[in-house]
């Protein structure tokens, strides 16, 4: 899947899809933000209606850094998200 790479305050995130899909199919995706490696990698997840392109990837796609780095600010901890298996 293809995958972004932002910076949020001088941190580095790697952006991707969650690949899981809800009931409301293409008017909602998930995206995972994800920090680090190993055991002290930090996962973020948020979900958002794209507003142009329908498919998850394309939709990645046009979002701009800006709008990313807002989607992190409102994203919930990956231990909290069923995409993420509710890790620590």
């Amino acid at each position: 899947m293809p995958r972004r790479i932002i910076d949020v305050d001088g941190e580095r995130w790697e952006v991707a899809v969650s690949g899981r899909t809800t009931q409301y199919l293409k008017d909602e995706f998930g995206l995972v933000f994800t920090r680090g490696t190993g055991p002290d990698r930090e996962r973020r997840l948020v979900r958002y209606s794209p507003l142009g392109a329908k498919s998850r990837e394309a939709s990645l796609g046009e979002l701009s850094d800006r709008e990313l780095a807002e989607l992190l600010a409102h994203s919930q901890p990956g231990w909290t998200a069923p995409e993420l298996g509710y890790r620590r």
